[in-house]
């Protein structure tokens, strides 16, 4: 059984230091490093490359994943937009933070003269890992829980916690366990690809995080309570999730199978 006792690690100063803060510090940490050896060994980039692309991701993304968090959530942020920037408060999402981290990818490729598909690849590898270990702070937070269960795996929530509809039960599927350990078989996976240059074209390993990552949010989804918005009974995050697999898939496809038939 898991239960989180606390959000808070310790206050310094009268400031609260949160798990889930120092969690996500550490995933971007872990991520970027792993990111960093991966360019070096598998794709001949110069040291420190990625850690200059770092800052870029990390500000675009945490950007992007807000404003889609509250895009989402619009009808709340505009009765009280002051909150749009009080992400101490919560509300991130990942596929916000992929478009995000995107967009200041370009930038940096463009400034570089760097191949953006190849950063990609690299990309992808890193965030694969920083999001097995992120999840771990949605564990501290008691959020992004599923519905409940009597497994020995289960999750307690406290009742503060708890959506109203479920204010009844005390144990939830922990879905910040089984997307942490997913996502960790996603970079396992990356990571092999990549050493064992079974890519054969740069953009490839990004294209295959698209496709299994939105394969285990869909299957998450389908357990989560907290779905941010809905369509016709659908998460928007299965929806979106689909959207990336089918295109993700023609993507690989076609750069694979019908390009390699036209030579």
């Amino acid at each position: 059984m898991f239960e989180s006792n606390s959000q808070i690690i310790c206050t310094i100063f009268g400031i609260h230091i949160y798990f889930y803060g120092v969690i996500l510090a550490i995933a971007i940490v872990l991520g970027t490093f792993i990111s960093e050896y991966a360019s070096e060994k598998f794709f001949n980039f110069k040291k420190d490359t990625i850690i200059d692309l770092a800052p870029y991701l990390i500000i675009f993304g945490i950007i992007g994943a807000r404003l889609y968090y509250c895009i989402l959530n619009y009808a709340f942020y505009l009765r009280f937009p002051t909150e749009i920037i009080a992400i101490r408060h919560g509300g991130i999402s990942i596929h916000g933070a992929i478009i995000g981290g995107f967009i200041g990818l370009l930038i940096f490729a463009k400034r570089h003269n760097l191949s953006v598909a190849k950063l990609c690849d690299i990309s992808a590898i890193g965030l694969a890992l920083a999001q097995a270990i992120g999840r771990w702070g949605n564990f501290f937070n008691s959020e992004a829980f599923g519905t409940p269960t009597n497994l020995p795996w289960k999750l307690y929530i406290a009742p503060q916690y708890r959506p109203i509809p479920y204010t009844g039960y005390e144990y939830f599927h922990p879905t910040f366990l089984y997307e942490g350990v997913l996502d960790l078989l996603i970079f396992g996976i990356l990571f092999f690809v990549a050493k064992k240059n079974w890519q054969r074209k740069d953009g490839n390993i990004a294209l295959l995080y698209l496709i299994f990552y939105s394969i285990v949010r869909i299957f998450v989804e389908n357990i989560r309570i907290d779905s941010v918005m809905y369509v016709h009974g659908i998460s928007i995050a299965i929806l979106v999730s689909v959207m990336i697999i089918f295109v993700a898939t023609l993507l690989l496809l076609y750069r694979n199978l019908v390009k390699r038939e036209e030579k």
